[in-house]
């Protein structure tokens, strides 16, 4: 029975407490498709890049407008831009020119702002390479998955050992030292002992930022549909075992740390000054606005509690200059016992875990004694620790992550929703 709570429906007014906005900006082109990739990406045309760019920039232009007709409150100021994919480095230069010039002209950057550019290895041009600074961007993040090169060829990436390597020299060279590589652990073919090869050269870059992912096995990618069908494609039965797998998870945790890149979130790794501002707002419920395919918006709004905005992963719909919003993106308010399920289970992706006493300042009191049982009975079984300050997962907790934050939904009423204007009208579409 899900319990009843008095909680705080309207905050204190959040003028001088809303933090600077996150813009995320989704570039859905790729030159050939990972088949562990579970994202809405994919290899089109450059008449279908050119519209979708054109459409986009449109639609940055759009949001003050359109956040003016909703009553939803946006800070002026954004302190990160990420640029994700796909591979957004593809873009000619003009066109990211464009769209950080649109972005220029309805917000205001902070001069330490973090600007990202996600980027594929061997596929990052000189022209655009040269180009990145006089843009703004100061941070890269690079899809390597793996440094052994028969493990990154049979998932359908095109770049070797040597090309990565080279691609980070560049990067140093144009003036970018904030790097990150991203990993997967349990690839087709992937032993502990290859596994051990990749971390041992991710660490040897010096690169200030790791993230490691545990390979997702679902239907929205080539792979992972063959696994759940039985099949043979793909190299699935060279992909480890689940077991395998979390040993592989857990030995990037302890060769990091001994190397001082320190764990922050499940999957983020840094050095000391090098966590991704950008993905920080993700798991802090900080406000973002998303733009492009597949894109997510998170916003506070006039009556004190948000809205989550989801745009559409049909890359037709998006650009149909004739469709209705309504089949371009779907908005979700959230209510107060929603947010507090956010606060939870976001909150304890992040090692430093939970602030009790932010949640009781947010909630109330009773939203700590809500959860109660369930923070005693995960201690117990080692998943979780917590005290009278901060409440987090355990290393084995991270691990069984996805079965802990199950238990925080459906703990308190969640009957009422907000009543917005918003739900009758599109926002960012």
């Amino acid at each position: 029975m899900p319990v009843k709570l008095s909680m705080r429906t309207q905050p204190p007014p959040m003028q001088n407490l809303v933090p600077a906005l996150g813009i995320y900006v989704s570039i859905p082109f790729c030159r050939a498709k990972c088949s562990y990739c579970n994202f809405a990406s994919g290899v089109y045309g450059a008449d279908r890049m050119a519209a979708y760019v054109k459409k986009l920039t449109a639609q940055i232009r759009e949001a003050p407008e359109r956040v003016a007709a909703s009553g939803v409150r946006l800070p002026k100021s954004v302190d990160s831009v990420y640029f994700g994919g796909g591979t957004p480095s593809l873009l000619y230069v003009n066109q990211l020119e464009g769209i950080l010039q649109a972005i220029r002209e309805v917000f205001s950057f902070d001069a330490a702002a973090e600007i990202t550019l996600e980027c594929a290895p061997g596929q990052l041009s000189e022209e655009m390479l040269h180009a990145m600074p006089r843009l703004g961007f100061n941070r890269v993040s690079l899809g390597v998955q793996s440094f052994v090169d028969h493990e990154a060829s049979a998932v359908g990436r095109t770049h070797t050992r040597a090309i990565t390597l080279n691609d980070i020299d560049r990067l140093r060279a144009a003036g970018i030292d904030d790097i990150n590589v991203d990993l997967i652990a349990g690839l087709p073919h992937q032993t502990r002992q290859s596994w051990r090869e990749s971390l041992a050269q991710a660490i040897s870059t010096g690169i200030p930022h790791l993230s490691v992912y545990m390979l997702d096995v679902d239907e929205d990618s080539r792979l992972g549909r063959e696994i759940i069908a039985g099949g043979t494609r793909y190299g699935v039965g060279m992909v480890p075992n689940e077991q395998a797998i979390a040993d592989m998870y857990t030995e990037a945790l302890e060769q990091f740390g001994t190397a001082g890149i320190a764990q922050y979130e499940i999957s983020n790794f840094a050095r000391a000054g090098h966590r991704s501002r950008h993905n920080l707002k993700y798991w802090i419920r900080q406000p973002y606005l998303g733009f492009g395919l597949d894109a997510h918006s998170f916003v506070p709004t006039s009556a004190g509690e948000a809205i989550r905005v989801a745009t559409t992963d049909d890359l037709t719909a998006y650009l149909d200059p004739n469709g209705v919003n309504n089949k371009r993106e779907t908005i979700t308010p959230v209510s107060p016992a929603e947010a507090l399920e956010e606060a939870w289970f976001l909150g304890l992706r992040l090692n430093d875990g939970v602030s009790l006493a932010e949640i009781t300042r947010e909630f109330g009191e009773s939203a700590i004694a809500a959860y109660q049982p369930i923070l005693n009975e995960a201690q117990q079984q080692g998943l979780m620790e917590y005290d009278e300050r901060r409440a987090r997962l355990t290393q084995q907790g991270r691990l069984f992550a996805n079965d802990v934050f199950q238990r925080f939904l459906g703990v308190v009423d969640s009957k009422e929703t907000v009543a917005s204007p918003i739900q009758e009208q599109g926002v960012f579409a």
